[in-house]
């Protein structure tokens, strides 16, 4: 433990120094205000042992300044060492950031008290520092969790829809055109009903991974909106552009070559709906879902491993749309 005394007397300074050498506490030296601010800022010591009448400032504004240098979190004890004993001085003292005072003349026993007594504080803030960086990072680990798919390790449908419409609110502000793409393994039960569902699983997390692997972007999110079916929001882009990520996406299943018996083409594939929109109020979200999700029952009806498009101007307000064929 280093403690930095700023005392202006020379006997004073070698008495303190001296005690605090049989502690155990190596001594830093100062001699008055100023010298003892530049000494904190170089030497950062854990304790500060601090005179109040000092040649050039006072005690209480090297503290207050002390204070106001320390970062948010970090905090170092500061005893004051001083022959004022009034209350005013006290209270005075305590408001400019100190935590202690010693009067003069100093006392051995009085300042190894205070001294152990602000030792076991700074151990115990310090254990408490360690305790909730440990919790802050259970916390965010928590929160990561809460937000990612178990199975696939992508998005899952709460990450999905505070996405969604945090991305429409913001192309709303932007006047901004915003697409999405929703997507689902075909015949998904067949393919579990033959290969297991420990292959099923393993089926949708390849399939996430290549649906992933084709954003390139950061604000776009692929999420797996639930059972077989996944979900990506591409913000600043309009149909041009989401069909073709919707079309490499379609590419990419069919080009991993996982057999499938009941498929037509004999892999694995999907089927790709696409609605794009420029939000025009905050209830639009929807109708965007909706087309998104025509678009995909379109594509299933036409014979699968295709993608399609709808537009939402031309569907009515809904929840969602028709639900999908498998």
């Amino acid at each position: 433990m280093r403690a930095l005394v700023i005392e202006d007397t020379a006997t004073g300074q070698a008495l303190i120094c001296h005690l605090l050498e049989r502690m155990g506490i190596h001594p830093l030296q100062a001699r008055d205000g100023l010298e003892g601010i530049a000494a904190f800022t170089k030497e950062l010591p854990d304790l500060i042992l601090l005179d109040i009448i000092l040649p050039d400032i006072n005690g209480f504004e090297v503290a207050r300044r002390i204070r106001a240098m320390e970062k948010p979190g970090e905090w170092t004890p500061i005893i004051f060492l001083t022959a004022l004993t009034k209350d005013e001085d006290l209270e005075r003292g305590i408001e400019a950031g100190g935590d202690d005072y010693i009067f003069k003349p100093i006392s051995e026993v009085v300042l190894g008290a205070k001294v152990r007594a602000m030792q076991r504080i700074i151990q115990m803030r310090s254990s408490l520092l360690v305790l909730a960086n440990k919790l802050d990072g259970a916390n965010r680990e928590l929160t990561r969790l809460s937000a990612v798919d178990g199975l696939t390790g992508i998005a899952n449908r709460r990450q999905f829809d505070e996405a969604l419409t945090r991305e429409w609110r913001r192309c709303l502000r932007a006047r901004l055109p915003l697409s999405l793409v929703m997507c689902d393994v075909d015949l998904f039960k067949q393919y579990n009903d033959s290969y297991g569902h420990q292959s099923g699983d393993e089926c949708l997390k390849a399939v996430a991974t290549a649906l992933k692997d084709k954003l390139r972007r950061p604000a776009d999110v692929v999420a797996r909106y639930g059972g077989e079916e996944f979900a990506a929001i591409l913000p600043d882009t309009g149909l041009e552009g989401a069909l073709r990520v919707a079309e490499s996406m379609r590419a990419g299943i069919q080009s991993l070559g996982m057999p499938h018996e009941g498929s037509s083409v004999g892999v694995v594939t999907v089927s790709l709906g696409v609605a794009s929109v420029q939000p025009f109020r905050v209830e639009g979200m929807s109708r965007l879902l909706g087309a998104a999700d025509w678009a995909l029952y379109e594509a299933k009806r036409l014979g699968r491993n295709g993608v399609h498009a709808a537009d939402p101007a031309l569907l009515p307000e809904r929840d969602g749309g028709p639900p999908c064929a498998s």
